[in-house]
């Protein structure tokens, strides 16, 4: 088997603005169990989007932008249900920067070989395939645009800032990826693990090459700039797909707030999607009720949905986008209001 054949059946996102969920979701409603949860988890998003004074934050953890999910976050930046972004450096660089170079991911199987993946040159994310070849690609992107910044440390914000610009000035075969929408619509993106994708290894090579002077990603800078959009916000919601790092990071600025001496409220909305279990301690960093023992999350507007997030993601994004809350709404540009920072 050689490797066109398998890199052959590409994924197709799924479009939010195509289908109307709405019968779907107010059926689900009147049922029980994971349905009745997407339902409320629909509603508590509703209330985020209709609550004009309301900064909504989506975060993103584990590979649902891969297997289809990529054009409904679009859709919500751009629609205004979404005003600030926290993700792993996979959802961001690997997947949404890699697709906006032109590649794609494509259908595969659990049923080859992974050595013989392997030999292809082929990365796996359980049934989709990536071609390795387009990952270095996207890598050396990433060293690229290190290359042309002032010697420095930057937030990822910034850093994912100018790769948005990067974009923006011609250099993106796929003119609608999550990195160039958040640049044109003021909507920042922070990555708090940031070395953890193919940026670390851009950002690697470029450190390598220039030892005494080069730009630096300061994750700490992140944590602060995103605390002062929680302190310039008040009201705040989360949406989390996943747990992890983004999901923790997001929630910590209420306690980063009270550390460096300022009081805010806590994140008033929050819904998570995850298949994680809450017996081990963890659940992706605790369900929302523990959470709201640390301080971070007021437990009145809150829903945990037990389920893989290509399930239920579209059908609650399809729901909200129908209705039109977001119709009324202004974006916040957290971008140029707290960091100076519109598109030029």
């Amino acid at each position: 088997m050689e490797k066109k054949d398998l890199l052959k059946d590409v994924i197709k996102h799924i479009d939010i603005k195509s289908y109307d969920s709405t019968t779907l979701i107010d059926a689900m409603r009147e049922m029980s169990f994971t349905s009745r949860d997407t339902a409320r988890a629909t509603d508590i998003l509703m209330m985020m989007c209709g609550d004009k004074n309301c900064t909504n934050i989506l975060t993103i953890a584990g590979s649902t932008s891969a297997a289809g999910c990529m054009q409904v976050y679009v859709d919500m930046v751009r629609n205004k249900m979404v005003d600030v972004v926290v993700a792993t450096g996979a959802s961001i660089i690997d997947m949404d920067l890699f697709e906006a170079l032109g590649f794609k991911h494509y259908k595969g199987s659990q049923d080859i070989p992974d050595m013989q993946l392997r030999d292809l040159y082929i990365d796996r994310i359980y049934d989709t395939y990536i071609d390795e070849e387009e990952l270095q690609a996207c890598d050396h992107t990433t060293y690229k645009i290190a290359n042309q910044l002032e010697p420095r440390p930057y937030s990822s914000r910034e850093f994912i800032w100018e790769i948005g610009k990067w974009l923006s000035e011609g250099n993106a075969v796929k003119k609608d990826s999550l990195i160039q929408t958040c640049y044109e619509c003021g909507v920042p993106i922070f990555v708090p693990a940031f070395s953890d994708c193919s940026a670390g290894f851009g950002i690697g090579k470029h450190q390598w090459e220039n030892p005494e002077k080069h730009m630096s990603i300061d994750s700490v800078a992140d944590f602060i700039e995103l605390t002062k959009i929680k302190m310039a916000a008040g009201t705040t919601g989360l949406f989390m797909v996943g747990g992890g790092s983004p999901k923790n990071f997001a929630q910590d600025t209420v306690v980063c707030a009270e550390i460096l001496g300022f009081e805010v409220p806590m994140h008033k909305y929050a819904v998570q999607i995850t298949v994680a279990d809450v017996r081990d301690g963890a659940c992706s960093s605790s369900t929302l009720k523990e959470a709201g023992s640390w301080g971070k999350v007021d437990n009145s507007f809150e829903q945990m949905v037990y389920a893989e997030g290509t399930t239920v993601i579209p059908a609650i994004a399809s729901y909200v986008y129908h209705n039109g809350p977001w119709k009324e709404r202004e974006y916040k540009n957290w971008n140029k209001e707290i960091f100076g920072k519109d598109v030029k």
